[in-house]
């Protein structure tokens, strides 16, 4: 059963298509799985091999190419009608003498899209060099230009049911949370909490089951606190040392990302003032954050809490995220930091993380945000502290 109505879907490609539109594009590849599955409904752990999903203007439903042992998921996964789920032959897999894009280039052509200007998705994860080499040599005919993150752009205002799996995601990271806060003891090897927080993201809760997240837990702990995006380790905990817990729920493949410092013992000043900021400037952004408001001017005010405390912080404080596959959950559009000026709208949804990452030492509270027609919303409802066990 497919996680939205089919007119949901449709309504997905025709924004699509309008956008193309407005790009001067006749077909468009899309090889970025969050958005196949965006437009299609395509869920399988296949984008380690080229993929794509091709919607054209000539076209009235896309057409999705995937490896050949692969085709059954598309039937199963997606909308689509069998006859534009195609399956390429494994003999195009890891080949040096041909590769997946010649067969898709060899599929535009019988289908008369050879032509005109093809759009591709020149920064998405799985869209190589390889990938972009193949096709211009083998459609000659066409002009490729840069989609950059059209669909992207699309999915960032989210539907009323994108959003009710988005709190499920966080009726999901609630418990996993928690998990994470109790299994992090003082001697308990870093591995065998990570065990059991993937234990509780795939529960999920008694009424509905969780997903794999886009991004694994991250625990640094220790001296690792001061970089945001170590995993963890078989170290025990020590008492005396702080751990971040950077954590998502994921329902249908929309995530709720969170992140909380736990501090075994009696905290250092520093961290407990750090907290302090990062706890009142998150605060202040979440009270700022609304319609109408450019990203840029959301992460002043942040930027204006923190300077009254001599804190300096680089790095953006948040970005869009939802729907997404590994190795990230966010969408890769807007971002709250200075010179975005990306205006927000109704139904976005951000992860606020005002991370501070010091010399030997860091601290991440964060929270992510709907945002309604009047301001934002919390989607999660851990306690928004730095956590203090003893």
């Amino acid at each position: 059963m497919l996680p939205f109505g089919k007119d949901e879907y449709l309504e997905r490609i025709e924004n699509t298509k309008l956008r193309m539109m407005q790009f001067g594009l006749d077909v468009l590849l899309v090889s970025d799985p969050a958005n196949m599955n965006y437009l299609t409904g395509y869920d399988g752990w296949s984008f380690y091999t080229p993929q794509a999903v091709v919607v054209a203007l000539a076209l009235d439903e896309p057409i999705c190419i995937v490896r050949g042992i692969d085709l059954n998921g598309a039937k199963v996964t997606t909308h689509l009608d069998e006859s534009n789920l195609i399956g390429y032959p494994d003999e195009y897999v890891q080949n040096k003498r041909k590769h997946p894009m010649d067969f898709v280039a060899e599929e535009l052509e019988a289908r008369g899209l050879a032509r005109g200007t093809i759009g591709v998705e020149m920064d998405a994860y799985f869209f190589t060099a390889a990938c972009a080499e193949a096709l211009q040599q083998s459609l000659p005919n066409a002009t490729f230009k840069n989609a950059y993150t059209l669909v992207n752009w699309i999915r960032m205002i989210k539907s009323p049911q994108e959003l009710a799996y988005m709190r499920q995601a966080a009726r999901i990271l609630e418990k996993v949370m928690a998990v994470a806060i109790e299994a992090v003891a003082p001697g308990r090897r870093q591995c065998d909490a990570a065990a059991e927080i993937l234990a509780a993201q795939a529960r999920g809760t008694a009424e509905f089951g969780g997903d794999y997240t886009a991004i694994v837990p991250m625990l640094p702990s220790g001296i690792g606190t001061s970089t945001p995006h170590l995993t963890w380790s078989d170290q025990p905990f020590a008492r005396g040392e702080a751990t971040i817990l950077e954590l998502a729920g994921c329902r249908m493949r929309y995530h709720c990302p969170q992140a909380r410092t736990v501090f075994l013992g009696a905290p250092p000043q520093r961290l407990s003032d750090a907290a302090k900021v990062v706890v009142e400037g998150l605060n202040a952004v979440i009270g700022t954050a609304r319609p109408g408001v450019t990203c840029e001017e959301v992460e002043g005010v942040w930027r204006g809490v923190i300077a009254k405390a001599g804190i300096v912080k680089d790095s953006r404080i948040g970005y869009s995220c939802g729907l997404n596959y590994p190795p990230d959950w966010g969408e890769h559009t807007i971002s709250l930091r200075p010179g975005d000026k990306t205006v927000l709208q109704p139904d976005m949804t951000i992860h606020v993380i005002p991370g501070i990452w010091q010399d030997d030492w860091g601290i991440e509270i964060s929270e992510c945000i709907h945002l309604t027609e009047t301001g934002a919303e919390p989607l999660a409802r851990t306690t928004r502290e730095l956590i203090v066990k003893d």
